[in-house]
């Protein structure tokens, strides 16, 4: 994303207005950090943050930091979930001038965080020391216009996970392009009758589209000097597009609601033998579907061109500073310990089974050692999320307000998978309803 403008930045030009120049100005003062300050001196006692998530394992992170530090301590308040409340609470917060110092994201909703003045640059904030152990494609996610304005804390390259048993029983490849994918799929119908190879969930799956998009070469947002061009439904997305309508339509895979109580029972039982998602998922497999223990195992995600193999990534989260922290420096020091120290990984860990992959890969050795991969039969997952993750590829932009986007997608999904509309139909139904809200933004906008 170097090279581009800021997500945004309204039109200049004729679109500029007196209030505009004033908004801008406004914006500008408080991406760099100009309202900050204040911070304690050393005679004061320590400086205290406050950090708002909903990642589980936090407060363990945070008892580590406290337990550990003298200069600087962290206050801590778990947050809702984004869908089930969180967003709003940071976005309410961050209007009413009281944002935490410290806040988690993901990396979908960063542009629009950014586009709201939450979160501040933090590109001179940002220690090298820090900037070089973190993978370059996690980073990339969080820049804009050569501007940095979050931390990665994981980024989880897509992987495949299968029930092994099912597969080796019924002589079925495991597939390593999405043509084998098909056919595996075709095989394991014919073989078992009431299983599938995996689900097109018609409600979370707009990003997972995303994921299968990006992998293909889709670019769904760019940026060309002031302008946002919109394409969700260009060569890469029909053929993704295409692809799954296909799978739908001859029934060899299920159309259902992801996360719920439906799909999952259909893990536990086998009808459901596949499941593509970003690396975390290994750690929530274990944890909802206990009795899978020694059948499940993970490969690499099915490619369009082998010799040319690409990845892209489906879940993760950010930490930002926001504008409202009067102790940006410290806020800073506390998520670059968060992030790259091997004491705050293994308290988290701590906590529960997490098969998150960091953002840093220099404490994969960490994570490795940390988690008990005998649900998997001793398959090291960690290697393969290592490699995996050094093939995403770094070209996809989020947009300004993908909340919105993924909304109007999934409705149209979820129409798909009871038999009205189609894929494609429900991609280009949520670009349709996405242009009015940036539009809405100041930006301008145009479709590809």
């Amino acid at each position: 994303m170097p090279g581009h403008r800021r997500p945004g930045r309204p039109a200049t030009g004729r679109r500029a207005t007196a209030g505009t120049t004033a908004l801008l100005t406004l914006l500008a003062l408080l991406l760099t950090g100009c309202s900050g300050g204040g911070a304690n001196t050393a005679k004061d006692g320590p400086v205290h943050l406050t950090f708002w998530s909903a990642l589980r394992g936090s407060q363990e992170v945070v008892d580590e930091f406290n337990r550990t530090h003298t200069d600087i301590k962290v206050d801590f308040a778990q947050v809702p979930s984004g869908e089930q409340g969180g967003w709003a609470k940071l976005s309410n917060a961050a209007r009413a001038g009281n944002a935490p110092d410290v806040a988690t994201v993901e990396y979908p909703q960063l542009p629009s965080f950014t586009i709201d003045g939450v979160p501040r640059d933090i590109s001179k904030l940002l220690p090298d020391s820090v900037r070089r152990k973190i993978l370059p494609q996690a980073l990339d996610l969080t820049t804009f216009d050569g501007r940095t304005y979050a931390v990665p804390v994981d980024i989880e390259p897509m992987v495949f996970l299968y029930r092994k048993d099912i597969f080796t029983k019924n002589h079925i490849p495991v597939p390593k392009t999405w043509a084998e994918f098909e056919s595996s799929a075709r095989e394991l119908k014919k073989a078992e009758p009431r299983s599938r190879i995996a689900s097109l969930f018609t409600t979370g799956g707009t990003l997972y589209l995303a994921a299968y998009a990006w992998q293909a070469g889709g670019q769904w947002y760019e940026t060309d000097d002031d302008t946002w061009r919109v394409s969700m439904d260009d060569a890469p997305t029909r053929k993704v597009a295409a692809y799954w309508q296909r799978l739908m339509d001859d029934d060899l895979v299920r159309a259902e609601p992801g996360s719920s109580q439906q799909w999952r029972a259909h893990l536990r039982s086998g009808e459901t033998a596949g499941y593509l998602a970003g690396a975390w998922a290994a750690g929530s497999m274990m944890a909802s579907t206990p009795t899978g223990k020694g059948k499940w195992a993970i490969a690499p995600v099915p490619q369009w061109d082998p010799a040319k193999p690409k990845v892209s990534t489906q879940g993760g989260s950010t930490f930002m500073v926001t504008k409202d922290s009067d102790h940006p420096k410290e806020a800073m020091e506390f998520i670059s310990w968060m992030v790259t120290s091997p004491d705050a990984l293994r308290a988290k860990l701590a906590s529960g089974v997490s098969s998150a992959f960091p953002s840093v890969p220099g404490l994969v050795p960490v994570a490795r050692k940390e988690m008990d991969t005998s649900y998997y039969s001793g398959q090291d997952i960690f290697g393969l999320f290592d490699q995996q993750a050094k093939q995403i590829t770094p070209t996809w932009k989020w947009g300004p307000r993908m909340v919105s986007t993924t909304t109007s997608g999934d409705d149209g999904l979820a129409k798909a998978g009871a038999g009205s509309g189609s894929v494609l139909e429900a991609l280009r139904e949520a670009q349709s309803k996405t242009m009015p809200d940036l539009k809405s933004l100041g930006l301008s906008v145009t479709t590809r």
